[in-house]
């Protein structure tokens, strides 16, 4: 879908048809929209491949005085197997235009994009909103980073419970989330570095002070991601002990139990080959070899008992 905005003083107003100087939206494109990408606005055809790639890393290059900028924003999928995932937005700045570009829908667009918001950024260029939606996508990452650590405090309640499979999957999963963020942060991180530094920016009038406010977001969301990150693996490293440790409980407890059955099946075995001819006839033997096999049994479990074995 292709949706056309004009910068107003407090935000922005949505156009019908694209007129000069429009901020141009596009989410999940069908064939005929990226044509009209490629045909009516010039977007190269490997930067359109770029942006479609889900795994496509940050970068930025400048082209025919255009800036294209691929930048990796967090998406949220409860019903994916992995909840929390990143995708690249390809972003390209001009001085006639802004056009954003997403291969799926996200919070970040929806947020910058939406009619019901007033005052949602204050910019004066068109470079100040690429950085706002830059600060967007970054609170949007300590918002999902927020949810990713809640639903860690909840299921490691659960498996204090129980140790099942399906809680240790979901936190498998929840790590696969912090290594998303993860890769996804420091390569934003370098690619703004990158951008401030260069002459394409140099040239450009941009609020000191808002790059800074991002840099530090970007640099505050990956601390907290490597936080997260730690404490989920060293909880995976207790749990893991922890199973570990209940599993050798188990095995001692049922080598015990073998140990103690086996002293009245020796002596039964005994009995029913090795005993002699006068124990045969006599009324007492079954019963006394039984008290035997049973004392002995008793003593047994003293002994495992008085050595702390269980």
């Amino acid at each position: 879908m292709i949706t056309y905005w004009q910068i107003i003083p407090n935000g922005l107003l949505p156009l019908q048809s694209f007129t000069k100087g429009a901020v141009i939206n596009v989410v999940s494109p069908s064939k005929r929209e990226l044509d009209i990408l490629r045909s009516s606005f010039s977007i190269p055809e490997d930067f359109i491949s770029d942006v479609m790639d889900v795994d496509e890393r940050s970068r930025m290059e400048v082209e025919n005085g255009r800036l294209y900028l691929i930048y990796r924003i967090p998406v949220h999928h409860p019903e994916n197997g992995i909840p929390y995932t990143t995708i690249p937005l390809g972003m390209i700045f001009s001085t006639d235009s802004l056009i954003v570009i997403s291969n799926q829908d996200n919070d970040v667009l929806a947020q910058v994009f939406s009619k019901g918001i007033k005052k949602q950024v204050d910019y004066d260029n068109k470079i100040e909103l690429l950085f706002h939606i830059i600060d967007y996508s970054t609170m949007a990452y300590l918002k999902f980073l927020k949810q990713i650590n809640l639903q860690t405090n909840v299921i490691e309640q659960e498996l204090e419970k129980s140790t099942r499979n399906r809680e240790l999957h979901r936190l498998l999963s929840m790590e696969k989330c912090l290594v998303y963020f993860n890769t996804s942060l420091r390569s934003n991180e370098l690619l703004i570095a990158k951008l401030r530094n260069s002459k394409y920016f140099k040239q450009q009038n941009v609020s000191e002070e808002l790059v800074e406010d991002v840099i530090i977001e970007i640099k505050q969301a990956f601390e907290m991601t490597n936080v997260y990150s730690d404490i989920l693996s060293g909880m995976m490293d207790a749990f893991a002990s922890v199973i570990s440790n209940n599993l050798n409980n188990v095995m001692k407890q049922l080598t015990i139990v073998t140990i103690i059955l086996m002293i009245p099946t020796l002596i039964a075995s005994f009995y029913g080959m090795n005993v002699p001819n006068f124990l045969e006839t006599s009324r007492l033997a079954f019963g006394g070899i039984l008290l035997v096999s049973v004392l002995l049994s008793i003593g047994g479990v003293l002994l495992i008992r008085k050595r702390k074995w269980m």
